[in-house]
């Protein structure tokens, strides 16, 4: 009889993680049922309506002027949160002080607050007559009831993002960097964008990107602070709220097709922007 070779009985290795197959099989299907039916069904809806209708709505001056004051609202409150946001959690991980507990339990308010009482507690305190606005009036700064308020609920709906994405990175750079750093001659300006901040460029535009990604589709904290004034203060989910309340199911389609192509198109340029930062500088977020 002739010898077996050793190479013709391959035997799988067991996985070190057990039910793979269960598990994947799980999560392809939870991920088609909330997300690509539902895509998928809006880009049908959508196609439905051809080109000409499609591109009619598009270029509509009110939902060009939503989606401006939507997308833009979004990206200038994101690149706030990210600064005041590294800012906070460098506070966080860095300092012991008294109410240190408080203040981090606080930056998840945002969470678990319904996003409408954070926009009726906005517009209260930015109000004319406001705790806050009461003092910003005299100088001429009107906060609610204008395209400034829509900035001011992204950053308050967009701040712990930034937070918690970045603040597990930070905990884990030594202090000992900064010393060495300081060591060698640096100064604490050449420490923090030499040393720190590159190793937390990929946490950072992690937190921007889902910061930036919850203010473009936010709507229960905006529309009690924006005035929602056509041209002016006008969301682009409010608009498709109006749409739908005025039975333009094609119309509320297509904007919102609209809103998904160029969030995803923002989020890949901010992803593959954060995957030459990991390999740049070789942290990971």
């Amino acid at each position: 009889m002739k010898a077996h070779s050793p190479t013709r009985w391959r035997f799988k290795r067991p996985s070190v993680i057990p039910g793979f197959g269960m598990a994947l099989g799980l999560t392809l299907t939870w991920l088609t049922l909330l997300i690509l039916i539902p895509l998928s069904g809006l880009a049908v809806r959508s196609s439905a309506l051809g080109w000409e209708k499609f591109w009619s709505i598009a270029l509509d001056q009110r939902t060009l002027n939503a989606l401006r004051i939507s997308f833009g609202s979004a990206f200038i409150a994101a690149i706030v949160n990210a600064v005041f946001g590294i800012v906070l959690a460098w506070v966080l991980v860095r300092y012991r002080f008294p109410g240190k507990r408080i203040i981090d339990a606080m930056v998840d308010l945002p969470f678990a607050l319904p996003t409408a009482v954070a926009g009726i507690a906005l517009a209260t305190l930015y109000a004319p007559n406001g705790w806050i606005g009461q003092f910003l009036t005299p100088l001429g700064i009107k906060i609610a009831f204008t395209p400034a308020g829509i900035v001011v609920a992204l950053i308050f709906v967009g701040l712990p993002f930034v937070v918690r994405t970045v603040q597990p990175v930070m905990e884990e750079i030594d202090k000992e960097v900064e010393e060495a750093a300081a060591t060698l001659g640096a100064n604490r300006f050449q420490t923090i964008f030499r040393v720190l901040l590159p190793g937390l460029a990929p946490a950072v535009l992690t937190g921007f990107a889902l910061a930036f990604a919850r203010g473009v589709g936010e709507y229960g904290s905006v529309i009690f602070i924006a005035g929602n004034l056509p041209f002016k203060s006008e969301i682009a989910p409010l608009l498709i709220i109006i749409k739908l309340e005025e039975y333009n199911y094609a119309a509320a389609t297509g904007i919102a097709a609209i809103m998904l192509v160029l969030s995803f198109a923002l989020l890949l340029v901010i992803n593959l922007i954060q995957s030459w930062s990991r390999r740049r500088y070789g942290y990971g977020a």
